[in-house]
């Protein structure tokens, strides 16, 4: 049961996890670039307990949630177009009557003002707890992927495809990112630098990662390859 998070989710010196643990949640969020104008997010929450807590002498964790929620998002609007739920695992026999309300996501925008929407549709007794807290953990996932889906269409272009060596041409693909953290404000070092004309940093797991392969991390240019 512990192994496949232990990497992401060390266990407290001092804890046992054999004896002490009683409770895991997982997300798990991944997206795929379905087309050239579509990003498909699926997502997945577990909850977990041990070997043995609930059922005597079971060898193996007791899945007691399991939902699964497929976004299809359109790209650049990041409109969802499509959205299905399944709930593989659910306490009651009446749990999975609410997974076509979710068809409800479909026109949303999964940008700015999502988590309000998802509470206001899906809060309290109008959806599952689980399920609407997956989709708050899905939502920033799009936005992290954007860079990601621009690398590919620029790989599959070759040297016609987009071009983001410019201050404007980066400015506009990040633009999603504008007023989303510390960083990225608008009013903040790093955007005053992109707009002067100032080349972008080179993100730290790309230094860690070039380190540890001998390359030169100055040679990595972001989404201009």
């Amino acid at each position: 049961m512990h192994e496949f998070f232990d990497d992401i989710v060390p266990h407290p010196e001092g804890i046992d996890p054999e004896e002490q643990l009683i409770h895991e949640r997982a997300y798990v969020v991944r997206a795929y670039r379905k087309d050239d104008r579509t990003l498909l997010l699926r997502g997945a929450v577990r909850d977990q307990k041990p070997p043995g807590l609930y059922v005597p002498n079971d060898p193996e964790p007791l899945t007691i949630h399991h939902m699964i929620v497929d976004l299809h998002i359109a790209v650049p609007s990041l409109e969802i177009v499509d959205a299905n739920v399944v709930m593989e695992m659910h306490p009651h026999v009446n749990c999975t009557r609410i997974e076509d309300h979710y068809k409800k996501l479909i026109g949303l925008s999964i940008a700015r003002g999502f988590t309000h929407k998802i509470r206001e549709l899906f809060g309290g007794p109008r959806g599952c707890t689980h399920t609407t807290a997956l989709l708050q953990a899905m939502a920033p996932v799009a936005i992290q992927s954007m860079w990601s889906f621009r690398m590919v269409a620029a790989k599959s272009a070759g040297p016609s495809g987009p071009d983001f060596s410019t201050p404007e041409a980066r400015m506009r693909a990040m633009a999603t990112n504008l007023n989303t953290c510390h960083i990225w404000d608008e009013h903040g070092e790093q955007v005053t630098g992109i707009r002067a004309g100032e080349p972008m940093e080179v993100p730290v797991w790309i230094v860690k990662r070039y380190t540890e392969l001998g390359l030169d991390p100055t040679t990595w240019r972001s989404s201009e390859s």
